[in-house]
């Protein structure tokens, strides 16, 4: 198991991230532009991608929106339309070449989104004030560092923070000194120097100009920038990454010691098992074991259970990836159909482009036990009051619709007051009875979130499935209870294995021995609302009924591997998607957390009206009775 320390543990406000990620979109003109959180602001070179910079998490929040607002707009309408990336791509290789490439680089980014700025303020004269809350809070920001950069001595990071100040200073009275660090000559040549970048028309004439500047600091300055501040408009994958080859993969290095054992003299060698078991090992898969050794005696002896490699082999755990079965396995069948088991869900990314790396796996509740059995009965008593309360209802609207008489009609059967014909000029004498009773036509998808922190409300939870499940049974309506969960122990960059437990099937909802199952739902890890909903969403579309509803049981915004800034949008847009398609979709927020401000407003970003806060799981029955009753009619 791969893990990796997070020190960056700010919250993300995720009204704010969708704020962003429909500014991105409607500017572009592209519904699948996202946005991303990262050190630096940048746009995608091919995906539809959006970097904000996270250094405006430190500012006030309106300051801090409005100038993520302004990374957006700046990336967007500047650096996608504007800024030409073979340009950038050509500097990149003559900045690598220069002795100081970073303050090239650094440099060449400030000057071009202050180009763009210009660019994007005369096409859009609205972001004005985003831009200028953006400059006033980078010119503090280097005002700072300048004077910062002057006591420490780093003249490269000085000059840096003096260019930004110079190339956007409203005044010639509010400049600081460009070079003092450089002798008359240098600082002669650079006053003539940098106001030509007043003049740059395009990203290649930027190029040239900051190229130019750094040429002739090179001498003046002892070193490169110590610090990141900016980085290029353009962000490819992997640009500050070292590159990986074979021949890294590939044991290469010698051994500290260069001795050799010598061979037994009765040529026998003594074999020992040392029988392990942890976490890792709980599973029947294949497992490999990983070696680094450092010193050691060479040895001529060969392990007995080797065999023949195949192409589908994994070359080492840490680079598995999605591999397949080796035609020689030799692992045992267990292994092989744990691996049938799992489906990706990437290839084109199904389910959305958050979950592209999700692998769904769908099993049945096995065969409840004695005690859940006694457990489901217990809860079936419970929630009798309230199914009794809900079925007596909707028999009597029922029956009400099937005996009412609608009368005062121009046709049907001929009512016995004839008063009317002789008083009114155009008399309705006639009458029908009400229609037969019918069936509702309606099919329910309950998901119901299985992470760990529904541990203190799932037994109250299970109550209210209980009760829908009983009501749902006595009215002949079909219904499905799935729970969800993802594995935050397997899941990696690479694969995020994603578990949906059906406890009643629409096959077996309206069997009389469906539900104990129910009493099999337990907390587990995380929670990928999204991937779920798009699931259940599948289900219910495949269901002939005309009224199709989506309940989804949960106490908060779903947390997954990755998903921390995607989770929010990604759920909005499943949501969005199955209502597009004719499911009503609700909410039942669970927990005390429905009393906060932020979340609430998170969960209304994400559900809209169609949300019920539970503050306290007890009154969850209540809640759900004219749910119930309301959706019940609507079928008929």
């Amino acid at each position: 198991m791969e893990r990796f320390m997070m020190f960056n543990d700010r919250p993300i406000d995720p009204f704010l991230v969708m704020q962003l990620a429909d500014l991105a979109r409607t500017l572009a003109r592209r519904p699948d532009m996202t946005v991303e959180f990262a050190a630096h602001s940048g746009m995608h070179p091919v995906k539809p991608t959006v970097y904000v910079s996270q250094f405006w998490d430190v500012y006030p929040p309106k300051e801090k929106e409005t100038a993520m607002k302004s990374d957006v707009a700046l990336r967007v309408i500047g650096t996608r339309r504007h800024t030409d990336l073979a340009a950038v791509r050509a500097f990149r290789q003559a900045a690598e070449a220069h002795p100081w490439p970073k303050l090239a680089k650094q440099l060449f980014s400030l000057a071009e989104d202050l180009r763009v700025e210009a660019l994007c303020e005369r096409e859009r004269p609205g972001v004005k004030r985003w831009f200028r809350t953006r400059r006033r809070l980078y010119r503090r920001y280097f005002t700072q560092q300048w004077q910062a950069n002057q006591t420490r001595g780093a003249a490269a990071d000085q000059f840096l923070a003096a260019m930004y100040l110079r190339l956007t200073a409203d005044s010639p009275l509010d400049d600081v000194p460009l070079a003092p660090m450089a002798d008359e000559t240098v600082q002669a040549r650079l006053d003539a120097l940098w106001p030509q970048w007043f003049d740059a028309m395009s990203t290649a004439d930027t190029a040239r100009w900051a190229l130019a500047i750094v040429a002739l600091m090179e001498e003046a300055l002892a070193g490169d920038m110590v610090n990141a501040y900016t980085s290029l408009p353009f962000v490819d994958d992997g640009d500050d990454e070292p590159k990986v080859t074979v021949r890294d993969l590939k044991r290469v290095d010698p051994l500290e010691n260069r001795d050799a054992a010598e061979n037994p003299s009765n040529g026998k060698a003594h074999q020992e098992v040392l029988s392990t078991w942890h976490r890792e090992t709980s599973r029947p898969n294949g497992n490999f074991l990983r070696f680094e050794l450092e010193r050691g005696t060479r040895t001529g002896m060969l392990g007995d259970g080797a065999r023949p490699g195949d192409d589908g082999d994994q070359a080492l755990a840490i680079v598995q990836g999605t591999s397949r079965p080796a035609k020689r396995n030799e692992y045992g069948l267990e292994a092989a159909a744990a691996f049938q088991e799992h489906r990706l869900a990437g290839g084109g990314a199904p389910y959305g482009e958050a979950n592209r790396q999700a692998a769904i796996i769908v099993f049945s509740s096995p065969p409840p036990s004695r005690d859940e059995r006694d457990e489901y009965r217990s809860k079936q008593a419970a929630a009798a009051p309230y199914r009794k309360r809900l079925v007596r209802v909707m028999e009597q609207w029922l029956e009400h619709q099937r005996s009412t008489w609608r009368t005062n009609l121009p046709a049907g059967r001929l009512r016995k007051q004839l008063i009317p014909f002789f008083t009114d000029e155009r008399p309705h004498l006639f009458y029908k009875k009400g229609e037969p009773a019918r069936r509702f036509n309606a099919a329910f998808g309950l998901l119901v979130d299985c992470s760990a922190s529904m541990h203190d409300k799932m037994d109250e939870t299970k109550t209210g499935l209980v009760l829908c499940h009983n009501v749902l049974q006595t009215l002949r309506v079909p219904h499905q209870i799935v729970g969800f969960w993802e594995d935050a122990n397997e899941a990696t960059a690479a694969r995020q294995p994603n578990y949906l437990q059906v406890a009643v099937s629409f096959r077996e909802s309206l069997n009389p021995s469906s539900g104990p199952a129910i009493m099999q739902l337990e907390p587990h890890e995380d929670n990928r609302d999204g991937l779920a909903i798009r699931w259940m969403t599948e289900q219910l579309l495949r269901r002939p009924e005309t009224q199709k509803v989506l309940l989804i049981f949960s106490d908060g915004e779903p947390a997954a591997y990755g998903y921390e800034q995607n989770g929010i949008i990604d759920t909005h847009e499943a949501v969005a998607e199955a209502r597009r398609r004719g499911i009503e979709v609700v909410n039942l927020f669970l927990g005390r957390g429905a009393d906060d401000e932020s979340t609430r407003r998170t969960i209304e970003n994400i559900y809209g009206r169609f949300r019920v806060f539970v503050p306290q799981v007890s009154e969850l029955p209540d809640r759900l009775l004219p749910l119930l009753k309301t959706w019940l009619q609507k079928s008929l």
